[in-house]
């Protein structure tokens, strides 16, 4: 199956409410439609994760992220374009029709711009941003290939085989509001 193929089924599984896995910058990620509660419970569910731990959204650009976040001021924006697309997730204020699925117990979603090429193509050719949590089981190391994401979870709709991006570890994780460093 050649990689438009590939790309237009992994749509296709979005749009029908369905869970897929993906490669991403450092691990194979596990997404759906943020706006799906049947597909965002499902996801949680075959994860074995806690809802009220929340889950990240990549985009392809930031204007995939507007509907999610509260407007960001001009010097905020600048810090996140330093590092986007990239490997540096983002907490930012929410909006209030975001889903608690998505954000969990807290007032802030996670957030990214991948760097990714197929993941970013992935987003454009969905049309917005998807969730983006990794393929793993709750506790268990983030599957770093196709037969890894199949044996943690077998009941995903669909798997977009890839290559991972290079990175050596998960995304950086940091809070907009206070600077810090989380992960």
């Amino acid at each position: 199956m050649t990689d438009t193929l590939r790309l237009r089924e992994a749509v296709k599984t979005l749009n029908a409410g369905g869970v897929i896995g993906y490669p991403t910058e450092a691990v194979f990620g596990v997404g759906c439609d943020p706006w799906d509660e049947e597909a965002l419970l499902r996801l949680l569910e075959l994860k074995q994760r806690p809802w009220h731990k929340g889950l990240i959204l990549i985009a392809s650009d930031f204007n995939q992220l507007q509907d999610f976040i509260k407007p960001v001021d001009a010097k905020l924006l600048a810090e996140l374009n330093k590092t986007w697309p990239g490997p540096v997730t983002w907490l930012l204020p929410v909006r209030e029709e975001v889903p608690m699925l998505l954000t969990g117990l807290h007032d802030t979603i996670a957030v990214r711009v991948t760097a990714h090429p197929q993941t970013r193509a992935l987003c454009e050719a969905f049309g917005g941003a998807i969730v983006s949590t990794s393929a793993n089981l709750n506790g268990l190391r983030p599957a770093m290939n196709v037969h890894q994401v199949r044996w943690q979870l077998p009941e995903l709709d669909y798997v977009l085989a890839g290559s991972l991006g290079g990175a050596k570890k998960p995304s950086q994780i940091r809070d907009a509001q206070t600077g810090e460093i989380l992960r």
